[in-house]
């Protein structure tokens, strides 16, 4: 593969062999996608996530509507064009299917072909597609359980070697920097809000969870310096927009922060050193 590198962006490029190649990612981000939903729903409940260590009943269950009994049929198994074509319902009793299922697959597919569009056809591009799924299985997990697996914050945190190994356009000295740019600061604000929030409110929680914190580990070695503090303002600022829309929702002010990082690491991940750079130069141009 890596002999197509350069490609997307070569005038040379035939426009349809780009198109067919996008095409083919597309396809293959949402059938991972299709095992990413089984990863968001089952890693929290500590349930197998092959299904080699299920039992007989779980794997029929698991094969059936849960509603009605009926048995699912493998042309409804298709990521995102089954869900279409069965317009979210099940195929027997018409009991409601959850737009989750699809939103993921089509998510991963879409970050998938945007990773290749931006950083083109090499080696970062398919380790950032990685990434990407990762952080999907972040987002969604935190969101539902407001907790953030270790066990995928650890993988994308490897994730750094083989960049680093593949790429130079991160010295190692400012992925161990990156790592500790915002995690450090994040933990020291995690334990002064939790003294200050137990001491007011009696609860023994942290405004920044420990979870968040590591998660900003990982993503600083994989990133750099400057894509890591660009990622954290922009999951800051849309975890702020958010949470007012959240709160005027619900009335609650407690919600997860995982997925609006994991939002700002993936777009520093495609555009983060850009951005950093035209602030940069934005602010050298006024001085």
């Amino acid at each position: 593969m890596f002999g197509f590198e350069g490609m997307l962006h070569s005038e040379f490029t035939d426009l349809p062999f780009k198109i067919m190649f996008l095409a083919v990612v597309f396809l293959y981000g949402i059938c991972i996608g299709s095992f990413l939903n089984v990863v968001i729903l089952r890693l929290p409940k500590h349930e197998s996530i092959l299904g080699f260590s299920r039992t007989k009943e779980e794997k029929e269950a698991a094969s059936h509507c849960m509603t009605c009994g009926a048995k699912i049929r493998p042309i409804d198994l298709i990521p995102v064009f089954s869900w279409i074509m069965l317009r979210g319902k099940c195929h027997s009793c018409g009991a409601k299917i959850s737009a989750r299922y699809p939103i993921v697959e089509s998510l991963n597919g879409l970050l998938y072909v945007l990773t290749f569009i931006v950083l083109d056809i090499n080696a970062e591009s398919i380790i950032t597609c990685v990434m990407m799924s990762l952080l999907i299985i972040v987002g969604f997990m935190d969101w539902d359980t407001m907790e953030i697996d270790m066990i995928i914050v650890g993988i994308i945190f490897l994730l750094a070697v083989p960049l680093a190994i593949f790429t130079d356009e991160v010295p190692i000295k400012h992925r161990i920097i990156g790592a500790l740019a915002i995690s450090i600061p994040f933990f020291v604000i995690g334990e002064v809000s939790r003294s200050f929030i137990k001491k007011k409110y009696g609860e023994d929680f942290r405004a920044i969870e420990l979870g968040d914190t590591i998660l900003m580990i990982a993503a600083g070695a994989v990133l750099g310096t400057q894509a890591v503090i660009v990622s954290t303002l922009l999951g800051i600022i849309i975890a702020a927009a958010a949470g007012i829309i959240y709160k005027k929702v619900t009335g609650e002010s407690k919600f997860a922060f995982g997925p609006f990082l994991s939002v700002g690491i993936a777009i520093g991940a495609l555009w983060g050193n850009e951005i950093a750079q035209w602030y940069l130069g934005f602010f050298a141009e006024k001085q």
